[in-house]
């Protein structure tokens, strides 16, 4: 694919997943996630031709002026698309598939200080939310999702729902009709189990104050 028609998919991926977005020239000219795209695609091609420096050097000042973190070694697949973008971190052995979406605040880490395959591959299609972790060189899946604030390290299967610290799955959804298969959760219902007891523990308090009462004022009238 030539440079000008993955620039276009680029444009094009925003307008269709951000309605804010009017027309191309407003997200050619003021959308940093397609900015911070663009610095990385001269970086990375630069990076792979072993040139020193000047990859490095592109998204130094592409990150000053978007907020941005993209390493000229990531791999980033088509039609991918940061929204709003501010503080996105891209580490350099991070794969990204086609049509994936990441929110402001993402981290793609590493916890490996060793040149291994250190940070996390992200499947075609997949969500990141906002201010989500998803560190180590871990796989998530095709049409994952990861819901904002959640810290992810180990592998996500395929259209799964992940949520919380540590990320666990919630459900698994089929893209093709919309179904949702909501799984149990083991922490949301002790949650909820631990509400029923204190309002219980809270009525009994209640009903032993009440009963006090009573017999306090039969003590008193004799």
């Amino acid at each position: 694919m030539s440079l000008l028609s993955g620039i276009r998919e680029d444009i094009q991926a925003a307008m269709d997943r951000d309605p804010a977005a009017r027309n191309a020239v407003e997200v050619a000219l003021f959308y940093p996630g397609f900015h911070a795209r663009l610095a990385h695609r001269i970086a990375n091609a630069l990076h792979r031709r072993d040139v020193p420096l000047l990859p490095r050097g592109i998204m130094h000042v592409a990150r000053f002026f978007t907020g941005i973190e993209i390493h000229p070694g990531a791999t980033i697949g088509r039609r991918f698309f940061i929204d709003h973008g501010m503080g996105v971190v891209i580490g350099e052995t991070a794969e990204i598939g086609d049509d994936v979406m990441l929110y402001q605040g993402v981290t793609l880490g590493g916890t490996s200080t060793q040149r291994i395959k250190r940070h996390p591959t992200l499947r075609d299609r997949v969500v990141v939310g906002a201010g989500a972790k998803v560190i180590g060189g871990i796989e998530v899946g095709e049409n994952a999702r990861i819901g904002a604030g959640s810290v992810v390290v180990t592998n996500v299967p395929a259209n799964a729902t992940v949520v919380g610290v540590p990320g666990h799955i919630v459900a698994f959804h089929d893209d093709s009709n919309g179904a949702i298969q909501r799984l149990p959760d083991p922490e949301w219902e002790r949650l909820n189990e631990l509400d029923r007891k204190v309002q219980e523990l809270h009525r009994m308090v209640e009903h032993l104050d009440e009963h006090m009462g009573v017999v306090h004022a039969n003590h008193h009238d004799q």
